[in-house]
């Protein structure tokens, strides 16, 4: 049985040429509608107030967005509507109408001219709904354009949501001001044997950057990719005294230094249980892979306990990580498909010499356990402010926990001792998060005025990425990574998941 680890990053780059990312399993994007011309349809004559916003799809009424951001095209219902006519104004008293069917589709030219003059402003969007007797007027609502872009790209997996079995996976990305999709690899390019297969996964960059980057290939050619100053090379990095090869990565934001957990990673598949799949480790521990000399170091070994999930300070000098609390007594040497419920992880961190290669004394940073919470994939904003993490019940898989929030701390309130639940205030993420769907894998812009997540909120069943505005502590509502009702066998395949 193939062990596959779901990892959805989302780095972005606003110079990059060629492909980006930032940690995400998931998590993943998908088309918006697309047109080659537009419809610039007249409004309605006359219409009843419906008294309330309309319920599009994507839901982009009030949200804010990049001042780079592709068209934002929607949908009303196309069970409950003929025909849909929206008419966007701008700041400067400028209109514009559109309407194909139940769709509005922008054209790429006029949305992004329409950004430019609404920069720091609002676009003003009325929409009207055509029902079998007559015509709807829905509250108008607004689509703030934030001053600061999002980067270019945004690379993830894709993988079909298959459970048990897997077939063709690719890792790709896409232009955020555009619809553009591009291809970095697949894995059929080198695998001759279609009956071993070929697992991708656990791509990785250097601090936003792409001369820098890695993924992994597992059973046939299986080995870590590395991209190093641009030149591709292929690594074992198991080692004698490693538990296996390395698993999930960060790249130290300056050295040619990369962090990575060692895991034996299981699945386990519910029958009943609405997570449906369980992926937890045997054991993991963390290691030190110098790229230059090919060396490998231990950071951290306890086999009593599991180390997952590094990743490193924007000035490099801390590496932080989920590390696992101990099991009641009574539950040791028990098999850990009866115990994973119990599984909780703390986030700690150590401070780390680049000169030396060493690492200080381990400090408790968020004690999540103290409240029967686990928390996993801590992701730090490039100013050092403030820290992202999802939080669960129990386990290090959040990915497929319904119960998974994204929750962000001021760093400044780490004084030394654990911060708690009690003892610590959180950034209000009610507008990012969604209810009883799994919101798992952040990551920040290169700017630190987006985060991204891989959130399970459309259909419980892909991983879908949304966006959200983040300034100054304040977060506003997310948006849709975007897909379409109508264009359902394209968006499957711009998902990910295990």
């Amino acid at each position: 049985m193939l062990t596959v680890m779901l990892v959805m990053n989302y780095n972005h780059k606003k110079d990059m040429k060629r492909y980006i990312h930032s940690y995400v399993l998931l998590l993943a994007a998908a088309f918006l509608l697309l047109s080659s011309c537009a419809s610039h349809p007249d409004v309605p004559s006359s219409s009843k107030d419906a008294k309330c916003l309309p319920a599009i799809y994507p839901d982009y009424c009030n949200v804010t967005v990049p001042c780079n951001i592709a068209p934002l095209n929607f949908m009303l219902p196309a069970d409950e509507y003929e025909t849909c006519v929206a008419r966007f104004t701008m700041p400067d008293g400028e209109q514009q109408t559109y309407g194909d069917g139940v769709k509005v589709q922008i054209p790429e030219d006029e949305w992004h001219a329409m950004l430019d003059v609404s920069k720091d402003k609002s676009l003003k969007v009325e929409v009207w709904g055509k029902k079998p007797d007559g015509w709807l007027a829905f509250t108008p609502f607004e689509i703030h354009v934030a001053k600061e872009p999002i980067d270019e790209y945004l690379s993830y997996r894709l993988i079909e949501p298959s459970y048990v079995a897997w077939t063709y996976m690719e890792i790709a990305q896409r232009h955020l001001s555009t619809f553009e999709e591009t291809q970095i690899f697949n894995n059929e390019i080198t695998c001759n044997n279609r009956e071993k297969g070929q697992c991708i996964n656990c791509h990785s960059y250097q601090n936003y950057k792409t001369d820098n980057m890695l993924f992994h290939v597992r059973l046939a050619n299986a080995g870590t990719v590395i991209v190093n100053d641009g030149k591709i090379s292929k690594v074992n990095l198991k080692r004698d005294y490693t538990i296996s090869s390395g698993v999930y990565p960060a790249w130290h934001p300056t050295a040619k230094l990369i962090a990575f957990s060692t895991n034996l990673t299981r699945q386990a598949f519910h029958t009943s249980n609405p997570n449906k799949i369980e992926v937890y480790d045997l054991a993991s521990d963390m290691i030190l892979y110098d790229v230059t000399t090919d060396s490998v170091s231990i950071v951290s070994n306890d086999s009593t306990l599991l180390e997952v999930y590094p990743t490193w300070s924007p000035d490099g000098k801390y590496l932080y990580y989920c590390k696992s609390v101990p099991l009641p007594e009574e539950m040791h040497g028990q098999d850990i498909r009866t115990t994973y419920e119990k599984v909780q992880y703390n986030l700690y961190r150590r401070s780390f010499d680049v000169a030396s290669h060493a690492f200080g004394d381990e400090e408790l940073i968020y004690d999540a356990a103290s409240s029967d919470k686990s928390v996993t994939l801590p992701r730090i904003s490039p100013d050092g402010r403030y820290l992202l993490f999802a939080l669960g019940q129990y386990g290090c898989f959040h990915s497929r926990h319904r119960d998974a929030d994204i929750v962000c701390l001021p760093l400044n309130q780490y004084t030394g001792v654990g911060l708690t639940a009690e003892t610590s205030s959180t950034v209000d993420l009610t507008l990012l998060n969604s209810a009883g769907y799994s919101d798992s894998y952040p990551s920040w812009s290169s700017n630190g005025h987006w985060i991204m997540v891989a959130s399970r909120r459309d259909d419980d069943n892909y991983s879908r990425v949304y966006f959200a505005y983040f300034n100054k502590g304040k977060v506003g509502k997310a948006l849709s990574g975007v897909h379409d009702r109508t264009c359902q066998n394209q968006c499957q395949r711009i998902q990910q998941s295990v």
